[in-house]
Formats: structure tokens, sequence, C-alpha cells
């Protein structure tokens, strides 16, 4: 094999992880399927990323780890998460220059990507989460960070745990159609409770984002996540994402069609760097 088969194969390979990780059950159910068709639903213990506790009231942080690119990533001893002390000061208005493009604060800092049920996933100290409620991350600041974040924090954790009908149900804007064929599906058990780390250990934090589009009840939202370097070029896999503003709180809508929401690009050129 040539080593632009070698790398073709390479890119294809992890695209193909990233891309039905980061879209799994935003179009279809069958795709969290396709990710663990060789595997049991139950995967073994030995292969799953164990949280510092299983305390659901337990505070505080275990050690820091690294992720796949070997950046920080810190292990709260709550399973759900750890939010951070809240500065709505720090909040974007719509009068600000950046209002579309500024970062949320606290994110670079100790504490801003945590490993939540082995995925990175953003915890902000102006735009939320402010909260776990009944071990789902909520508490949002209506303004475009609170929208990126909370896309990334719902994505990653139902890609992590697709069983968790809890938050499928109240966290993502779905019909009783897409319910019923959920449902369908956790009967059947064709949804793991928790994916293995060869599959959440391509959930690392995205290096940057961009809002396409922003208004009060919807975001369009995308999200930019390292790939490989080919031909001497550094891909990211972008995954666009839909959010609405629905109860006082983000939720992610699944794309109407079934096509792929996920191109790469070999530039972050007009991104916001977290």
């Amino acid at each position: 094999m040539s080593e632009k088969e070698s790398l073709e194969r390479e890119r294809i390979s992890f695209g193909a992880i990233v891309s039905a990780a980061l879209l799994a059950l935003i179009l279809v159910v069958g795709v969290v399927v396709w990710v663990n068709r060789d595997e049991p639903a139950s995967a073994s213990k030995g292969d799953v990323a164990q949280p510092a506790s299983n305390d659901p009231n337990a505070t505080g942080f275990a050690g820091p780890e690294v992720d796949l690119f070997g950046r920080r990533v810190d292990v709260p001893n709550n399973p759900a998460g750890q939010p951070l002390p809240q500065k709505p000061a720090a909040q974007r208005k719509p009068s600000d220059p950046e209002w579309l493009t500024a970062a949320p604060a606290g994110t670079t800092e100790p504490h801003g990507w945590q490993r939540v049920y082995g995925a990175s996933v953003p915890f902000s100290t102006s735009d939320g989460p402010s909260r776990i409620e009944d071990g789902l991350a909520v508490g949002y600041s209506h303004t475009p960070q609170g929208a990126v974040l909370a896309s990334a924090q719902i994505t990653y954790r139902l890609n992590a745990r697709p069983a968790d009908r809890e938050l499928y149900v109240r966290q993502v804007r779905v019909s009783a159609q897409q319910v019923a064929a959920y449902d369908q599906a956790l009967a059947e058990s064709r949804l793991p409770k928790q994916q293995p780390e060869r599959v959440t250990r391509y959930l690392v934090a995205p290096d940057a984002f961009q809002i396409e589009n922003y208004a009060d009840d919807m975001a369009i939202v995308r999200l930019a996540a390292r790939g490989p370097v080919v031909d001497s070029r550094q891909l990211w896999a972008a995954v666009r994402l839909i959010m609405v503003w629905d109860a006082g709180d983000w939720r992610l809508k699944p794309a109407a069609s079934r096509q792929s929401q996920t191109e790469y690009v070999d530039s972050l050129a007009g991104w916001t760097k977290w």
C-alpha cells in the first residue's frame, strides 16, 4: 500500500469515527448501531471510561488527564460534571462587536474542559452550564456562547451514553415519532448505556466553533474537531448543529435531512478558538 493510500485510509477511518460519533442520534438512531455494530450494547467494564466516582452529589475534581492530542482535561468527582461559578457580567450583549465571535469565558482555564462519561465537554464561567439537574447539564445563557456550549455538551453526552433517555427527551427537540423509534431501539438493546473508550476517546474538545446564524429562538453552530494530517495538511471534521431556545434553555434540534452534516476543512480562518 502506498503512503498516499495509507493516509487516505487513515482519513476515512478517522472521519468515519468522528462523523458517526458527532452525528449519532442526531439524524437516525441507527448511526449509533453502526458505530458499535460489532459489539454488544453493554461493553465490558475494562473498555469503558469510568468517572472519578459514582456519587451524583460529589464535588471537586480528581487529578487531570490528557486527551487524544495531549491537551488537559479535568476529571470531575461527580460523574455528570462539575459546573463552575458563574460571572454573568462576562456575558456578551447584542451590541458587543464580538457578539457572534467571542469565546465563552473560562474554557481555557483549568476545569474548563471536563471528562464526562469519557467525552470532553466544556464548562464556562460566563454562559453555563450553571448546574447539574437530574444528571443533566443545564442552565445556559441566552447568548451565542450559551448555544455553542449546549451544542457540545448535549451532543457529546448523548453520543457517550446513547441509552440516556432522560437526556434524549429533555435536551433534544424530538417528535413523538422519533421518541417512539428511540424507545424501540432501547427495547431491542441496540443502544449502549455507555460507549467504550475506543469510541469516546474521539469525543475530544473541538478546536473551534462558528455561529452561522443566531436569533433569540434558534442558533446554527458548527464545531470543528481536529482530524489527521493528510498530504501535510491538518484537517478538521466540521459538524453543523441546530440549537433552539425552548422553555428557558438551549436544546438540540435534529437535522431534517439524513444527509451528513459533517464536512472536512483544512483551515480555521474565520472560526473562533476556545
